[in-house]
């Protein structure tokens, strides 16, 4: 009777050994990506970097990447300056996206700027040129509704879009930002936000106003993208997070000595 109780007892599972499989095994699944990552995507690698440590660490406000910190930041700064109903912020992804309402950032049928419009632009710039995000793309979109539009400077909504998104890109680019980072396009009513008509097809004007914006893409460049800065990628500073949580959830060391160094990226 007693052999049996101590056979039980012996079987009895071994939650902290269970855990600490589970992260070394994680542990493992992202080194393995890290080696894809490092050659091509740095943006992915950030993200994966990111929900690890989410996952380990029950997904503390430290384990946040440089991207969703940009996100939560920008909403406060649109809320403070009271722009909400004209500034929209989100995450896809790639990376944060600023959606601004055409009708208040532009006069009517222009790609001039209307003055309300620059305290808000102004304040975009300053978070984005943080040294954290020195190394983000930044891509101007310019949308329109169908609403056809023909005048001599704009014979049609892709002129009119494309100078909607380049005056930003201009804004941004006399502020400070680096315009080698930055790219305007537009795209004209090709990819509304919102159905601009209804079932019947007559137009829907609250999202005709709606389409009519211009969308700010911010979002970590690629390795090769980094090379023409001549950057150098720090995976220690990168995995610091990661290795944090570890260190937490299983009170040992797990810091791998494999990326003690770093990998420097020549300039082209």
């Amino acid at each position: 009777m007693a052999a049996q109780q101590e056979c039980e007892i012996c079987e009895e599972p071994d939650d902290m050994m269970t855990t600490y499989a589970d992260a070394i095994t994680l542990l493992m699944a992202f080194f393995v990506m890290l080696l894809t990552f490092a050659e091509y995507d740095v943006p992915a690698y950030q993200e994966a970097a990111a929900a690890i440590a989410e996952n380990i660490g029950a997904g503390e406000k430290d384990s946040l990447s440089d991207t969703e910190t940009l996100k939560i930041d920008m909403e406060d700064v649109v809320y403070e300056m009271q722009a909400d109903q004209v500034v929209e912020v989100s995450l896809d992804k790639k990376g944060v996206v600023i959606d601004l309402a055409g009708g208040a950032f532009f006069k009517p049928g222009t790609a001039q700027l209307n003055e309300i419009a620059i305290p808000v632009l102004g304040k975009i710039t300053k978070m984005i040129q943080q040294e954290k995000f020195k190394l983000y793309n930044i891509e101007v979109e310019g949308h329109s509704d169908p609403s056809p539009i023909s005048t001599e400077m704009f014979p049609s909504n892709w002129e009119l879009s494309s100078a909607r998104a380049s005056t930003v890109v201009r804004f941004f680019g006399e502020s400070g930002l680096n315009f080698l980072k930055m790219k305007a396009v537009g795209f004209a009513e090709t990819q509304p936000k919102v159905p601009n008509f209804d079932q019947k097809g007559e137009p829907i004007p609250e999202n005709q106003r709606t389409n009519r914006r211009i969308s700010i893409r911010v979002y970590p460049m690629s390795m090769k993208e980094r090379a023409r800065f001549g950057v150098k990628i720090d995976l220690k500073k990168m995995l610091k997070g990661v290795n944090k949580k570890l260190d937490q959830e299983n009170s040992v060391d797990l810091k791998p000595a494999d990326v003690e160094g770093e990998i420097e990226i020549q300039q082209r």
